[in-house]
């Protein structure tokens, strides 16, 4: 390595393009140096298979000049290895050989090499094969550094779009374990829990305000119902009027689910709380959140037309939740029997009414429904 550093030293300032020069014979390691250092290379250099290999696993270079004819392991041997393993494969390796033979050739055709330079050396056949590679390396690089910025632009946008229907944490997962997410995947049916919410009245009341002061408003209460959602991790199916509809046991499986959509109710009514007492205090409507939530099978997936697309679930549980949500009344979360059962345990110090079984609206038979007031 001496030898090397004393030949390349008073070389042009050198690029972050690096050669290393694998072969046993000193004299021609200082040659091919150099030549390559005088173009602004960073050259480095082996003198047996074995210690060319530990050194590309160490720090992979851009370019390997290797001499085919090694003690021990021989240039084919290492150009074998680096071509299958991934890591190095798009290493562009150059034999440098005296065979002249046809058999030899189509050997290292046959490994992978990307090139060859016959023994001895000429001065321009050797800068015109490296410069020729060098710039297809630095084509390549170029072609990833905006291959990567794509996809760090791609992934944003799918985050940016996951994250309207749920928690940032949950965006995060979806993209660090699957890409794409389950936004892309067929349709399929799980058991959900649906929980429904809207302002009671307020579509009426909103004759009466300024368009101005009715946006103002629905962007104070859908803030507080969708951090609520994230909060607990639902996923937010539709934004509708005054109306939320929001899932969980979806896209992950949650098997507490039901206490999930409970605490998110809560929370939603607890959060609007503060809201409401401002509206009124600048002479705003008298209103409240009222709450609908049940638990079944449901579909979910993509649906809507080759030109607009909504992930969304529907089945029993939607409409079972929408239609409680009609009649609960201000801060009331009516629960169906199914989700009630899940979550006794966790309202036993609420005020809850037993409804008994009610008719729902579009439904065959009736419901066992809950009121639990807050």
């Amino acid at each position: 390595m001496s030898d090397l550093a004393a030949a390349t030293r008073p070389a042009a300032q050198q690029t972050s393009f690096r050669v290393l020069i694998v072969d046993d014979d000193p004299d021609t390691v200082v040659f091919l140096g150099r030549l390559l250092a005088r173009e602004g290379m960073k050259v480095e250099a082996e003198y047996d298979g074995a210690g060319a290999l530990a050194h590309i696993a160490a720090a992979p270079p851009d370019l390997v000049l290797l001499d085919v004819l090694m003690p021990g392991v021989s240039g084919f041997d290492v150009c074998r290895r680096l071509k299958n393993d991934p890591l190095t494969a798009l290493i562009p390796v150059v034999l440098v050989t005296s065979l002249e033979d046809h058999a030899s050739r189509v050997c290292g055709i046959e490994l992978g090499a990307d090139d060859f330079l016959s023994k001895p050396v000429n001065r321009e056949e050797l800068l015109a094969r490296v410069n020729s590679l060098r710039r297809l390396h630095q084509t390549r690089r170029e072609l990833e550094s905006r291959r990567l910025a794509a996809e760090i632009q791609r992934k944003e946008a799918m985050r940016r779009t996951f994250a309207r229907y749920i928690s940032p944490r949950l965006a995060d997962r979806i993209m660090a374990e699957s890409g794409d997410g389950p936004f892309e995947s067929e349709a399929q049916r799980i058991n959900v829990v649906a929980l429904f919410a809207d302002l009671r009245g307020f579509t009426r009341l909103t004759e009466t305000l300024e368009v101005g002061r009715v946006v103002d408003m629905l962007n104070e209460y859908f803030t507080v119902l969708t951090d609520a959602a994230y909060r607990h991790e639902g996923t937010i199916f539709g934004m509708a009027g005054d109306c939320l509809l929001v899932g969980f046991n979806v896209p992950f499986a949650q098997p507490d689910a039901a206490l999930r959509a409970w605490r998110t109710a809560r929370a939603m009514i607890g959060g609007f709380s503060p809201v409401l007492d401002r509206w009124l205090h600048r002479g705003g409507p008298s209103t409240g959140v009222g709450i609908g939530i049940a638990s079944g099978e449901a579909i979910i997936g993509n649906i809507g037309s080759p030109h607009h697309m909504s992930y969304t679930i529907i089945g029993d549980a939607v409409n079972t939740a929408a239609r409680l949500m009609e009649t609960a009344r201000a801060s009331e979360v009516l629960v169906a029997g199914p989700a009630y059962e899940a979550i006794r345990e966790a309202v036993a110090a609420e005020r809850v009414e037993a409804r008994g079984e009610v008719a729902l609206r579009g439904k065959g038979g009736a419901t066992p429904v809950y009121s639990i007031s807050l």
